[in-house]
């Protein structure tokens, strides 16, 4: 098993992470929303990117004209 928050690994069925001392008896069910969430952010911080990048590139085709 991973610990959800430092992802140190740790034994199965352990309670609490021995690197980070948090308490990993999480449900299942809440640590895959979590890794859900943290997907779609990564998604969303893509998508913002691109956009970015091709809002430059309109702005400097506008300049060199």
């Amino acid at each position: 098993m991973t610990c959800p928050f430092c992802r140190a690994g740790t034994g199965e069925g352990a309670l609490v992470c021995a690197s980070c001392g948090r308490d990993i008896a999480a449900p299942a069910t809440l640590i895959a929303e979590r890794d859900d969430l943290l997907r779609k952010r990564q998604e969303l911080r893509d998508e913002l990117k691109r956009a970015r990048d091709e809002a430059e590139a309109i702005m400097r085709r506008g300049r060199s004209r």
